[in-house]
């Protein structure tokens, strides 16, 4: 799952990436407003947090750009700001959720979740295809009795494929959704992450296999 992350603050931004990284999400992060409306406007995220006092544009402000455009992604917005006109003007302008600083960081975890869900991009704890369950609390995949533990990337690159079954997944497309657009990483490395998760369900003796279908991308098959 991709998520931007809009705050000035570069050590609270450097914080929240890496707690989010831990929870394998793949995050873009940006310091000002008028990147955040551009990295929103031009690729696709599951989610965004953005800061409402940023250099350039305000967070308020990129909401409404977006809100106005039909731009649909869920957005938290963070502030220090505490009053209720605040919180107000921003659920009105279309922000999913709201969040002051200071915060913990168990409860933007949570409302991370809670707004990707709504926007129907999780729908529960896990996956599943034929034979395989995809848990997304703990990143494991299991086969009947056996279950192995999955890397992030792996794990993101499953997800993708479980929740589209059968649908052939371009390297471009994999590359946008889990690495970013702007990216320096090798297109190659999605074979690379292809073969270790080959190897995985060989491990797990499941039926399901990944097909690549020259040219064109990877998909699941039983």
């Amino acid at each position: 799952m991709r998520l931007l992350l809009a705050e000035d603050e570069v050590e609270l931004s450097n914080a929240i990436v890496t707690i989010l990284k831990h929870q394998n999400y793949s995050v873009d992060a940006v310091y000002d407003g008028v990147d955040a409306y551009d990295y929103l406007s031009a690729q696709e995220y599951d989610g965004a947090i953005l800061d409402i006092m940023m250099p350039k544009l305000d967070g308020i402000s990129v909401l409404k750009k977006l809100r106005s455009e039909g731009n649909s992604t869920p957005i938290l917005m963070l502030t220090a700001k505490s009053e209720l006109n605040d919180k107000i003007e921003g659920l009105d302008s279309g922000a999913d959720d709201y969040l002051t600083k200071p915060f913990a960081m168990q409860e933007l975890l949570a409302r991370v979740r809670s707004i990707t869900r709504r926007n129907g991009n999780v729908q529960g704890q896990t996956l599943s295809f034929s034979d395989l369950i995809l848990n997304r609390s703990n990143f494991t995949l299991t086969c009947e009795d056996k279950s192995i533990a999955l890397s992030n990337k792996e794990f993101q690159m499953l997800e993708m494929m479980i929740a589209n079954p059968k649908q052939i997944i371009s390297q471009d497309q994999f590359m946008d959704k889990i690495w970013g657009l702007d990216s320096e990483t090798e297109i190659s490395v999605v074979w690379v992450y292809i073969s270790y998760l080959r190897k995985k369900l060989k491990e797990l003796n499941s039926h399901v296999s990944i097909k690549a279908t020259r040219n064109v991308g990877y998909s699941l098959i039983d």
